[in-house]
């Protein structure tokens, strides 16, 4: 396996397959083990600094615990607990805490901070969400298909809703895993071009494919997996009206769930809005992963701690 000590997760799009396929074998290996009651702690006298400019039950609990099983500390940083509310920059910042910690994980809103963090920092930098993209929920994400699929190669995978930070981490992460990445979007909530290009070019490179479309029963069509996020994300409660009349006719609901695979599984990043992007009867069926996917955040989540630390 690929060595990844010291490298900063600002994005997918700068991981190799190589580099993903590591922390989704670390992450199988560790879960494993995990589950047997072999608990190794390679973490031992670490500690994690972890920045929440947006607030989060699975990120902040998950990379909590993981470091805890791991022999490590992590210290919680709110916004009023650091200067950046008072003018410090985060170059400073960074500069600061990677002189103390052994990694810093940040969940913010602009990408360019994780950016600068990274640029700055002496020690690996893990996005933990921004508003561009969400890769750690997308290592998780994967090694659910890999549980319940034993692949990611092949995979017929439909996005349906808004184009947000999964769905961008998606088209980059999935392309270069030989996934054909399908997204369903209303006209004027269409995923980043910038992205869309770059998922392109990876799935040239790699095998995968990417198809985009404003028609959800097309990318949902014999898909493998059926995924969805919220449709109004944090900071954008004042679109939250016009964005439900745009998007109800994307909500995951058993007819639209009937076109895919007869072996389709559902996935959700949570928190779930149930009634707005999906319903009760789909969230809560049999084809529903959406726990699994939580609880995997933190097993893939040790993986890449434990690597890039």
């Amino acid at each position: 396996m690929k060595s990844i000590k010291g490298k900063h997760l600002v994005w997918l799009q700068d991981w190799s397959p190589e580099e993903i396929e590591t922390v989704l074998q670390t992450a199988v290996t560790m879960k494993a083990a995990f589950l047997s009651g072999v608990r190794p702690q390679p973490l031992s006298g670490k500690t994690l600094a972890m920045i929440f400019a947006k607030p989060s039950t699975r990120t902040r609990v998950s990379f909590e615990v993981a470091m805890t099983q791991l022999g490590g500390h992590a210290i919680y940083l709110g916004t009023n607990d650091l200067q950046l509310g008072r003018g410090e920059t985060v170059a400073d910042t960074a500069r600061v805490l990677s002189r103390f910690c052994d990694g810093i994980m940040i969940r913010t809103f602009a990408q360019k901070d994780v950016e600068d963090l990274a640029r700055y920092s002496r020690v690996p930098v893990i996005n933990g969400l921004s508003d561009l993209v969400h890769p750690c929920q997308i290592l998780a994400d994967m090694l659910t298909i890999i549980e319940k699929k034993g692949k990611l190669s092949g995979i017929r995978f439909a996005y349906v809703g808004d184009g947000n930070n999964v769905c961008h981490s998606w088209i980059l992460g999935g392309t270069k895993m030989g996934m054909e990445i399908r997204v369903a979007t209303p006209e004027g909530y269409e995923p980043n071009r910038d992205i869309v290009e770059m998922g392109r070019e990876s799935a040239e490179r790699y095998g995968g494919n990417l198809v985009l479309t404003t028609d959800p029963a097309h990318a949902v069509r014999d898909a493998d997996v059926v995924y969805t996020d919220v449709w109004t994300s944090m900071g954008q409660e004042k679109e939250r009206e016009q964005r439900l009349k745009a998007m109800q006719p994307y909500q995951v609901n058993a007819k639209l769930f009937s076109g895919a695979d007869k072996n389709a599984i559902f996935m959700h990043c949570l928190p779930a809005h149930r009634g707005e992007e999906v319903t009760d009867e789909i969230a809560d069926g049999p084809m529903s992963v959406i726990f699994d996917e939580a609880e995997n955040r933190l097993h893939v989540q040790k993986a890449l701690l434990a690597l890039v630390m």
